[in-house]
């Protein structure tokens, strides 16, 4: 009868030697092995110790599949007693590539982090037939808690926004994050509210070498993170430009004209005859479309409706204006003179509908104006917000707010630092 063919594999432990391998009743291969080190370090003192007292126990860890089977490797460490401390204390030696109390060598954590990227935990517990809590364990010992800054050499552009943890609750949770020289978006602080005081915590754990470095910091209207970057700038003398996202403006200024929108189209509904009304039905979406973004039929339609509300077709104009200085290459000191300019048109008109937006951009007109130095926005903001969400929805959920942190390092880290 032939020998069946083999083929060997380096095991990639280093300081060990192989003594026995065998599969066991599942098809699991279960490899013995021994340390190459003679010696370890005193846990008291932490002097070199060579004196053998004996053995620990066996430990069993889970180690990276060959050929689609599971591999276990076995040791059993040794014992070193101490010469120089009182008492004599033993130690046990320990490896590189195993944490202590870990069920796994830490290459086969680093395949679960693989595995967990763009995943759940279940269900990379399921492929894997690792328990869920090993999953999570191998999360908490490899991906920290929070922010290492010495993993960032500059800051540049921080920003900062909030998501909800529930759909449709108001449990804010504050998610700062910075976009680096290269383009490059990295999650700082999951925070458990919007408090200002809360972002302010943050910001000053930020090391001094890294403080300096911040230029710019892009925000929506929320005072909490204005105030908390303000003053944290001033206390330390540090020349940040604030910049107001001008999507959340636009955001908040076409709110205004949908709103008479709303109010006109209800009016109309009860005045004009049903043949007449029918004609502008369905407008909604032609009002909220940028005028350059229009087909054919919007624009025709879209003109009957101006001439049944002449106020909505002064505010579509207005809010097209304003649109159109963000598109202009204009500094910031110009854009101060268009935005002032725009606000003297507004009031001179019988517009109600801008009041309440006319006093927001009394109040931020600077922050607003920021953006107009480097045309900075929080794009890369929402972008990885909309990331988050479909973590959310992947994991049905995460009110943890600590692992929310790890998996969104992970799924933008994971591949960089596992694969």
């Amino acid at each position: 009868m032939s020998e069946k063919p083999q083929i060997s594999f380096p095991l990639d432990l280093p300081d060990v030697r192989v003594l026995k391998t065998k599969m066991n009743k599942r098809g699991d291969y279960v490899i013995t092995v021994e340390s190459t080190i003679t010696y370890t370090q005193c846990h008291k003192c932490g002097r070199k110790i060579e004196q053998v007292h004996g053995h620990s126990h066996w430990i069993t860890l889970r180690h990276l599949p060959i050929l689609g089977q599971v591999v276990w490797i076995r040791i059993r460490p040794r014992r070193y007693k101490c010469p120089y401390c009182d008492n004599h204390p033993t130690t046990t030696q320990t490896h590189s590539w195993y944490d202590t109390k870990s069920p796994h060598t830490r290459a086969y954590d680093d395949y679960l982090l693989k595995r967990l990227i763009n995943s759940t935990v279940e269900d990379v517990s399921r492929k894997e037939d690792v328990g869920y809590d090993a999953v999570e364990g191998t999360l908490d010992r490899r991906i920290d808690r929070v922010v290492d800054w010495s993993e960032y050499k500059e800051l540049a552009v921080i920003g900062m926004d909030e998501i909800a943890l529930k759909r449709g609750k108001r449990d804010f949770v504050l998610i700062i994050t910075t976009q680096q020289v290269d383009g490059r978006v990295a999650i700082l602080a999951v925070l458990a509210d919007r408090k200002k005081e809360t972002a302010r915590q943050l910001l000053e754990s930020i090391p001094k070498r890294l403080r300096t470095t911040i230029k710019t910091v892009c925000t929506d209207m929320w005072e909490g993170y204005i105030n908390a970057v303000k003053e944290f700038t001033q206390a330390h003398r540090l020349s940040v430009d604030v910049v107001i996202d001008r999507f959340h403006v636009a955001k908040n200024y076409r709110q205004c004209v949908d709103n008479l929108r709303k109010r006109e189209i209800r009016r109309l509904k009860k005045e004009l005859p049903e043949e007449q009304y029918d004609a502008i039905k369905g407008v909604m979406w032609a009002v909220r479309k940028n005028n350059l973004d229009l087909n054919e039929e919007q624009r025709q339609k879209l003109q009957r409706l101006f001439e049944y509300a002449p106020d909505l077709k002064q505010a579509y104009t207005f809010r097209e204006e304003l649109s159109a200085i963000f598109q202009m290459p204009l500094s910031r000191d110009q854009a101060v003179i268009r935005l002032k300019r725009w606000q003297d048109k507004v009031r001179h008109s019988d517009l109600k509908c801008f009041n309440t937006f006319l006093k927001t951009l009394d109040k931020w007109r600077n922050e607003i104006a920021n953006y107009f130095v480097k045309r900075l926005s929080s794009g890369f903001v929402e972008g990885l917000n909309n990331r988050i969400k479909t973590i959310k929805r992947r994991c049905y959920g995460l009110s943890n707010i600590v692992h929310l942190f790890q998996r969104i390092y992970l799924d933008l880290e994971g591949f960089r630092l596992f694969a």
